[in-house]
């Protein structure tokens, strides 16, 4: 009996300690709770609807438990709980299937439908580890899919100890080199290797002029000497060396010539699927990446939502993926497949300097959003009156923080 009461309340604990985002393992989020607890807390801070999305600087609400029940052996959350907790309104968009979350203007957040891993939130396809399901009249997603991507998205103040300050050492990644050219499309005569390094040295100079430092893991068409390491280990290996704030590789998707549109993705949650699955799909080991799970989500989103709105591309997802540059990189890091070169159409895009161009722009806009939002949680100490006085003197940025920025991801 004495045991059966210890072993309740650690699952207790474990509960309130995971509902304000802590780093315990996501193993523990998939315990069963005995009761539905609700803690008073502060109303929410949101992330407007609207691009760029800024959050608002304002004290981080207290940890609150998600009331969640068991089904198919995962823990899952009512919508209408997260429509509760956020002041959003539930209604149904087709009866037992599709369900959305609005908020008071009638602006529609969030949008889920029964049976699937896809969730839209402002408009944007996002990829979760498990399906919505059904049950007793109402839509339920996974605890680990609100706690790991909804909530940072909607009100990233929830999980203010975990987020690091804005990035000032970016490393930008162009995928593939050397004797490795990556896709291909023999007809227009582009391989991938040297489309990823144009747009990478275009976006180098965009962001060096906005104040960034940048280092490149290659800047010519080479491969990267290998040691003890695989090349693309070696790629975040970069970003770990030189104590990087953000990790970025670029890359350019092949598949059926019909295919088209823009893929972003960032590491996956460790317990949850990738978003492509597969059996090499390891979900139970821990990776470097996973550190930094929610900065991540938060720079995948807003990269993926800015490359759709500069290149007006299809939206193929923000993604989940245990690619090596992702899963070894020790600063939040992304991967961004911005188009097909095996789409005819889109190939033929790809071959201009102008669309390479707005590639590397809409990127560059991305990565300011997610330093907008870093910035309004963490924001900068105000100038010393000394320094505010002189006319024209340079603003300088926050100093990074001592490993803020550890953790890990790959291609």
């Amino acid at each position: 009996m004495a045991w059966a009461s210890a072993r309740g309340l650690l699952v207790v604990l474990s509960g309130l300690l995971l509902a304000g985002g802590c780093t315990a393992p996501v193993a523990a989020q998939n315990h069963p709770a005995a009761a539905r607890v609700v803690v008073p807390v502060e109303r929410p801070v949101f992330v407007p609807a609207t691009a760029p999305i800024v959050a608002v600087s304002a004290p981080a609400p207290a940890s609150r438990l998600w009331p969640f029940k068991r089904l198919f052996n995962v823990d899952y959350v009512d919508v209408h709980d997260i429509g509760g907790r956020y002041e959003l309104k539930a209604t149904w968009v087709v009866g037992g299937r599709t369900m959305q979350l609005a908020d008071a203007q009638g602006r529609v957040r969030l949008k889920f439908e029964k049976g699937s891993r896809d969730l839209e939130i402002d408009g944007i396809r996002v990829f979760m580890g498990e399906n919505t399901v059904f049950n007793q009249g109402s839509l339920h997603v996974s605890r680990i899919d609100v706690i790991k991507t909804i909530v940072p998205l909607l009100n990233p103040m929830e999980h203010a100890g975990q987020l690091p300050a804005p990035p000032r050492l970016i490393v930008l990644d162009a995928g593939h080199g050397g004797i490795d050219p990556g896709a291909r499309n023999l007809a227009l005569h582009l391989d991938e290797k040297a489309v990823t390094l144009d747009v990478v040295l275009r976006l180098q100079k965009l962001l060096e002029r906005r104040g960034y430092r940048v280092i490149l893991t290659r800047g010519d068409d080479t491969k990267l000497a290998v040691a003890q390491r695989t090349d693309l280990e070696q790629r975040a290996e970069t970003a770990t060396r030189a104590r990087a704030d953000l990790f970025l590789s670029v890359h350019f998707n092949s598949a059926s010539p019909a295919v088209t549109g823009t893929e972003t993705y960032v590491m996956t949650p460790q317990f949850q699927a990738s978003s492509s699955g597969g059996k090499d799909d390891v979900v139970d080991r821990p990776f470097p990446g996973n550190r930094q799970d929610f900065a991540n989500v938060v720079l995948g989103f807003q990269l993926h939502r800015s490359l759709l709105a500069g290149l007006k591309t299809s939206d193929r997802g923000f993604k989940r993926g245990r690619l090596l540059v992702l899963c070894f990189s020790e600063c939040p890091a992304a991967l961004v497949e911005a188009a097909y070169l095996s789409n005819p159409a889109e190939a033929l895009r790809l071959a201009t300097p102008e669309f390479r161009q707005q590639i590397a722009e809409s990127i560059a806009a991305g990565i300011d959003a997610y330093s907008a939002v870093l910035a309004a949680i963490h924001p900068a100490p105000p100038l010393p009156a000394e320094i505010r006085s002189v006319p024209g003197a340079p603003i300088p940025h926050p100093a990074p923080q001592a490993g803020h920025n550890q953790s890990a991801a790959g291609r």
